[in-house]
């Protein structure tokens, strides 16, 4: 199977629903979007733009390695 998402104006949701109940479910299964999806796709579209324009910060994997070890050092005492 495959998958789009739709957006549309409310207005128009029964014409809709009813258009796709005229197939079996075999070849359409509805999927709605929860909250979770919306929220995170709008995080990662942010971090994208931050990458796009150069305002990301980025670490190597070096400098993510001794952060890790600082915070990991904090934990153990």
């Amino acid at each position: 199977m495959e998958t789009i998402r739709l957006e549309f104006q409310p207005n128009i949701k029964e014409k809709i629903l009813e258009l796709l109940s005229s197939f079996s479910s075999d070849e359409l299964k509805i999927v709605q979007e929860d909250e979770t999806f919306t929220e995170i796709k709008r995080e990662l579209d942010a971090s994208l733009e931050k990458i796009h324009n150069g305002t990301a910060k980025l670490y190597s994997f070096e400098e993510l390695d001794e952060i890790l070890e600082k915070t990991i050092s904090e934990y153990e005492s």
